[in-house]
């Protein structure tokens, strides 16, 4: 039995509880009171949950959840039969991104050469797969988006669809999401005869499928690859459902891509290219662009230049990074493929970046990673945020703990890319700076920023550009910084912030324009006091501790756009000699100071569904999995802490919430919660909260939070082997 109320006066059953004979709330409340619960009146926006305990199997679909623990996963559709039988489900709400697009400078339609990043690691669907995250120590990871353009998730299954932390991440930064449709080997032949080697109508219901799943699943396009041949019938259909496919998917995806892979050529034979050219240009023309096969050479590129035309841009030359075949260069060499690229003025698409990774060993994948990275960056041209508020705390989505305000939250590894938050440019000089990821402390998630360098003699101060941006300046912008100085001198040092504009008029969207240089540097002025009305803002600057230094400034402008936010770092006394510092930084905020006075939202509707309880783990317990759901405004919270203050069974004080987990839309399952099992007659409360973390961090109040209380019991009479 299942039934819930919320707040004064309502209640009643919620959709996916199981059925059963319902008890009245006002009994349910006497009967707590008979057990030794005090009645009290719930705060509003409280929902009160009562269930029956029930061990019977209730088993969650085995495409959306793991089948052993239940939490959901991510999946990928393996027939051209699974495809066409594809329907949403109320079940897979778990794998819908809830993170739209960040707009950003310039934009992909720009003809600038862009740079597409095709990840393929041991077959897909790892520890990715793991929606809500796991506990997975040394994960890839990947954050170098302010350099990339666009993300592919590869792998041989023939519908892949991105697993929604990829999206989530990319999203966040900037950067679409490509899903895979490929086809290869003899089954792939039969695959394609059966939906090209017929009439118009086949193709055009796969066309339509695909474009409804990406659509669906808030990803953006398809990379298509064919890598098998084809008969007469099947290549004569492949470029009208190339061009089928892309009007759906641009109906249907804002800004939404499909790109070819150069496989077959236009008589169906499997036959690479490594370039543009007559045999393949049928299917280029037919879609936004062509990522091409890796074993080219110089020659290539410039027969594929002079045959795309004003197209350019979308050709993506393939760049393997595991080198296989001939090739120019991979591993740390892959600059030398980068330049030739970039000489012809053409896009690249770099493959299996993971090689970082799966080669060099997890141990020191950070730092190789940005030893990668670095080396390519003078050839990868990078991006500007254009919407305020910009607020991280530099996570990468992994972590060997969880840090909340500066303190270890909850120790043990973990793995979550939709937690990654912003990420910046990673800014490196040989010699007198370095920017990188900091496991050992942070402020907030599992990592900060941890920024290395030198003053040189007779110099005041250092400037390390951490932001691109590029809009329209706010009159007035808060910014917050939490730093913390290592190092044997921190006291002969100080940190501030610095915002560079230009004049508006020389700022245009679309394609990319040159910029002058910066009109003017800024420096925000610190706030000594609160501003009227914004004492949230002051709480938050005052939660500097644990060694972390908490800064606040303001800065009013007039007429101009943002240009760059970089970091200072001084001394106090010049030196004819150079000093060395370190600088980890825990979070940055800038804040349009208007919207910093909007009145804060309120979950709503917190509700519970698809309870499963089993034995265990320990005599007199039970295990429960939940489904909670709500309602909030959609893109105010960067994400929702899931917290519990634990399940008892007799009134004392409630104890201080720990948490569960995080959510990056308005729900989550919590996994194996261990509860006490209730003496028979007597009823046990188990408190759930949900925590949102607005996008400019502010701190929410805790009434404006979603509580369920979920009240449960043994049946009457007690149970049998089955839970009845």
């Amino acid at each position: 039995m299942a039934e819930a109320q919320e707040g004064p006066g309502r209640r009643g059953k919620r959709p996916g509880d199981r059925d059963g004979a319902e008890e009245p709330a006002e009994a349910e409340r006497a009967g707590r009171r008979r057990r030794g619960f005090q009645p009290a009146a719930e705060p509003r926006g409280t929902t009160v949950l009562h269930d029956t305990i029930s061990t019977r199997p209730q088993p969650l679909p085995a495409r959306y959840f793991d089948t052993r623990t239940t939490e959901p996963i991510s999946f990928f559709l393996s027939s051209l039969e699974e495809l066409l039988a594809w329907q949403p489900d109320s079940n897979d709400a778990f794998n819908v991104s809830a993170v739209p697009l960040a707009q950003r400078q310039p934009p992909l339609r720009s003809r600038r050469p862009r740079t597409l990043v095709c990840h393929d690691m041991r077959g897909g669907y790892l520890e990715d797969r793991f929606i809500q995250g796991s506990a997975t120590r040394n994960p890839y990871v990947f954050y170098h988006w302010r350099y990339i353009d666009i993300f592919v998730y590869f792998s041989h299954h023939t519908v892949t669809i991105p697993p929604v932390c990829w999206t989530n991440a990319a999203h966040r930064n900037g950067v679409p999401v490509l899903g895979t449709f490929i086809t290869e080997w003899t089954d792939g032949e039969k695959l394609c005869e059966a939906f090209l080697g017929g009439g118009e109508e086949a193709y055009r219901a796969v066309g339509e499928q695909l474009a409804r799943i990406a659509q669906h699943y808030r990803f953006d396009g398809w990379l298509v690859n064919v890598e098998n041949t084809l008969s007469a019938a099947a290549v004569g259909n492949l470029p009208p459902f190339l061009r089928h496919l892309t009007a759906q998917v641009h109906s249907a995806v804002p800004g939404g891509l499909v790109i070819w892979y150069d496989g077959v050529v236009r008589n169906g034979a499997l036959k690479w290219q490594n370039e543009l050219n007559e045999e393949n240009r049928v299917f280029f023309d037919a879609c936004d662009g062509l990522f091409t096969n890796y074993n080219w050479k110089e020659e290539h590129l410039e027969r594929t230049l002079r045959l795309a035309g004003p197209r350019h841009t979308d050709v993506y030359v393939g760049v393997d990074v595991f080198a296989r075949g001939d090739v120019i260069g991979g591993g740390f060499d892959t600059n030398k493929s980068l330049r030739l690229i970039r000489q012809y003025d053409l896009s690249a698409a770099i493959f299996a970046p993971g090689w970082v990774y799966e080669h060099l060993g997890e141990e020191n994948f950070l730092r190789n990673e940005n030893k990668f990275w670095g080396s390519l960056a003078e050839y990868l041209h990078t991006h500007s945020i254009c919407t305020l508020p910009l607020a991280t705390s530099f996570s990468l989505g992994m972590g060997t703990s969880r840090f909340l305000d500066g303190k270890e939250e909850e120790a043990g590894p973990w793995y979550d890319l939709s937690a990654q938050e912003i990420q910046p440019l990673y800014p490196e000089h040989e010699g007198t700076l370095s920017t990188s990821c900091c496991l050992q402390d942070a402020w907030c998630g599992g990592s900060s920023l941890r920024v290395q360098g030198t003053i040189a003699p007779r110099e005041e101060r250092v400037a390390i550009r951490l932001f691109s941006l590029q809009m329209p300046a706010p009159p007035k912008l808060f910014l917050t910084l939490l730093y913390k100085l290592e190092g044997p001198h921190p006291d002969e040092l100080t940190v501030a912030l610095e915002l560079s504009t230009w004049r508006s008029g020389t700022c245009h969207e679309g394609n990319v324009t040159s910029l002058p240089e910066p009109n003017s540097r800024h420096h925000p002025r610190l706030l000594p006091a609160p501003p009227p009305g914004l004492d949230k803002l002051l709480t938050a600057c005052d939660r500097g501790s644990n060694g972390w230094t908490s800064r606040c400034y303001e800065l009013e402008l007039q007429d101009c756009s943002l240009r760059d936010l970089s970091l200072l770092v001084s001394r106090q006394q010049l030196s004819p000699e150079e000093t060395s510092f370190t600088c980890l930084l825990g979070e940055l905020r800038v804040l349009d100071a208007a919207s910093v006075a909007a009145a804060p939202p309120q979950v709503q509707g917190l509700a519970a569904s698809q309870l499963w309880w089993q034995e265990g783990p320990a005599p007199r317990q039970l295990s429960l999995s939940l489904t909670l759901r709500w309602a909030f405004p959609p893109g105010r919270a960067a994400c929702f802490r899931v917290l519990t203050r634990g399940a008892r069974c007799r009134p004392g004080p409630a104890p201080t919430p720990t948490l569960l987990g995080l959510a990056h839309a308005c729900l989550y399952r919590a996994v194996g919660l261990a509860v006490p099992r209730p003496a028979p007659g007597q009823s046990c409360e188990l408190e759930l909260l949900v925590e949102p973390v607005l996008r400019d961090e502010l701190p929410l109040d805790p009434a404006r939070w979603g509580r369920l209380v979920l009240v449960y019991s043994e049946p009457a009479g007690g149970t049998s082997p089955d839970g009845h």
